[in-house]
């Protein structure tokens, strides 16, 4: 018997962790026949025509929605940063949902305030053990959970991500394709032009990398609030010229250029178990990532805002190259983890 799957997360554009997890799930669904809705909690820049994709307008929109729609089980996405919004959020879905399923995409969660003093008989923890199931990335949220109440058979720890080959007839956009092709190395930045991702040291440290490397290129994949900043700090640089602000990618073509980057860097105030961090590894591209505490085997590691150490593990992933691997072969275990989740409850 097929299931109806409802998904309330971010829906691209933007790209994002969030959104890439909550379209592999769909896909897998509808391989196997079954069916996925899914009701955007983010503001998209563009409104999807697809009829099992609704933007609500308002906090009593999403409610009738959910309300309405016929589903079998309610799967809601949120990021680290639980505020009172957010809480109400995951009220809503664990009210009206069926079989509510929660999954908190950042490990981050764990070292904030509010997971510290975690306690049982908090509001946080009564909204927690009202979902059928939560899903964590890491061990030590599902610690935190515990500490909310939340009973062992409740609680899940399945990582995020899928990961797939690029798909090599998926085309670049023009200047995109020819700021890749003119420019070696090639660092890529994936995230966005907002403070976590720290656009501006990025096009600062471009100083250093230049001085050896008078061909590099620096693309930055993301937009951002920090947009018209970020693009007069470019303009003023002095190097404009090896710097790429590509804005909002597709994922297909995101993967592609990962997959061409010399180095794919990973400099954040604020992180957790970033996706394109794996897909990097997955494709064999040498990672520079700032230390989080939960980055996996394989990246090189940076304190944070330290210039220094950021050129020597440049110098280090270009000087120390390793073959890429030939054959790719798609890994979503992940994603039928979840599936079989799903199934559990229905």
């Amino acid at each position: 018997m097929s299931i109806h799957v409802l998904q309330l997360g971010p829906y691209p554009p933007p790209q994002g962790g969030i959104t890439r997890n909550v379209l592999a799930i769909r896909e897998r669904l509808l391989e196997r026949g079954d069916r996925c809705s899914i009701i955007a909690t983010s503001r998209s820049t563009t409104r999807s025509d697809d009829g099992d994709v609704f933007h609500p307008r308002s906090a009593t929109e999403l409610i009738s929605l959910i309300r309405k729609t016929d589903h079998d089980v309610l799967h809601l996405h949120v990021g680290g940063d639980i505020s009172r919004r957010v809480l109400s959020l995951l009220l809503a879905a664990a009210t009206f949902g069926k079989r509510p399923v929660l999954t908190v995409h950042s490990g981050g969660y764990s070292k904030t305030p509010e997971a510290q003093k975690a306690k049982p008989n908090s509001a946080r923890g009564r909204i927690f053990r009202q979902f059928s199931r939560i899903i964590g990335v890491n061990d030590e949220l599902a610690d935190v959970f515990r500490r909310y109440g939340v009973p062992d058979e409740r609680i899940a720890v399945i990582a995020p991500f899928s990961l797939k080959p690029p798909d090599g007839d998926v085309a670049l956009p023009v200047q995109i394709a020819g700021f890749a092709a003119t420019h070696s190395p090639l660092l890529v930045s994936v995230g966005g032009l907002e403070p976590d991702y720290e656009p501006l040291f990025l096009i600062d440290a471009m100083n250093g990398v230049i001085e050896r490397h008078p061909k590099a290129g620096l693309m930055m994949i993301g937009g951002g609030s920090m947009a018209g900043e970020v693009e007069r700090a470019a303009a003023g640089s002095g190097y404009s010229n090896s710097i790429c602000l590509a804005g909002d990618v597709p994922h297909a073509q995101t993967l592609n250029l990962i997959a061409q980057a010399d180095a794919l860097l990973r400099i954040t105030l604020f992180d957790g178990d970033a996706i394109s961090v794996r897909e990097a590894l997955f494709v064999g591209t040498p990672v520079i990532a700032t230390d989080n505490g939960m980055r996996p085997d394989g990246v090189r590691l940076s304190p944070r805002v330290d210039e220094g150490r950021l050129m020597q593990n440049i110098d280090e992933a270009l000087s120390k190259r390793v073959p890429r691997p030939q054959h790719l072969t798609a890994d979503y275990s992940n994603i039928d983890k979840v599936l079989a989740l799903y199934d559990e409850l229905f």
